[in-house]
């Protein structure tokens, strides 16, 4: 298990970028960690990586403490993209294997696997600075994964891409994360991240302000109940707690009303009812009540 706990990170001009961060990831698990910009998402990232150290604070990997020869076995794939332009696709792929210390029969071998597993057999030859972003994108994740890490973690690896480009890079993830691999990512689309993550951790201003899985950050947000009236009676939910709004000629109301049948005989009295059931919070808006 990879944890961080009480992190906190200041800089030159006393602005704290963290303020005792603290999460978990199990092996196997995928992390969406998600936040505004400058939020402190990078800043953690880093920290974990060892490109930046905590002013105070701890990451462990397997309860113990994280060093060099750990950090060596993660994947990483950096907001500001580490590619060389001028290499070729599988020169590059099976260069930073080597880094990683990989010997030359083993690194071509998995650049190869690679290759394949990633849809860039056609591109293997050109240079990167010839590639769309999607297939940059490709390339990136596949140096990350070229080593077979113990954890992987990538600091918005989906920004800019197409669908197409986005299931591919998701099944990737999967993948890793079913062989036991833990996956940290972090990205605005909050929608992606709902899809594919077993957990999620909510970071605002330095400050981890929500974590859990989605059905706990759910169960957290309360239940709501939504109710779709036709043709309604004026003032019909006077006395209901919630927002009514009106579409199309409808009034919808979002009530935490426990009353059910409350709700639903006061809809029935009012016009036609055309939808009641429980509403399920959305990411986007579990995020946006977190942060406020």
């Amino acid at each position: 298990m990879l944890e961080t706990e009480e992190l906190r990170k200041t800089f030159g001009t006393g602005k704290v970028a963290l303020d005792r961060v603290s999460f978990a990831v199990r092996p196997g698990e995928m992390f969406g960690f998600v936040g505004a910009n400058g939020a402190g998402k990078t800043t953690t990232m880093r920290i974990v990586m060892g490109v930046l150290q905590a002013d105070a604070g701890e990451v462990r990997w397997k309860g113990g403490p994280l060093g060099f020869a750990e950090r060596r076995r993660f994947g990483y794939m950096p907001e500001e993209r580490g590619l060389y332009q001028k290499m070729r696709v599988a020169e590059q792929i099976d260069y930073f294997g080597r880094l990683h210390g990989l010997s030359p029969a083993a690194s071509r071998k998995a650049t190869a696997e690679l290759v394949e597993r990633l849809g860039l057999t056609e591109r293997t030859k050109d240079a990167v600075e010839s590639l769309s972003l999607g297939n940059q994108q490709r390339v990136q994740l596949a140096v990350a994964l070229v080593h077979d890490p113990d954890v992987l973690i990538l600091d918005e690896p989906f920004s800019g891409l197409d669908p197409i480009a986005v299931d591919a890079l998701a099944e990737a993830l999967r993948e890793r994360a079913r062989g036991g691999v833990p996956v940290i990512f972090s990205s605005h689309q909050l929608d992606l991240v709902e899809r594919l993550c077993d957990s999620v951790g909510i970071i605002s201003a330095g400050r981890m302000v929500a974590s859990g899985t989605v059905d706990e950050l759910r169960a957290a947000e309360g239940r709501k109940l939504r109710v779709v009236v036709a043709d309604p009676t004026p003032g019909w939910a006077d006395g209901l707690p919630g927002e009514l709004t009106v579409e199309g000629g409808r009034d919808v109301l979002v009530t935490t009303e426990d009353d059910d049948q409350r709700v639903l005989r006061a809809a029935v009295s009012a016009g036609r009812v055309e939808h009641f059931g429980v509403e399920r919070s959305t990411l986007t808006e579990i995020f946006k009540e977190a942060v406020a």
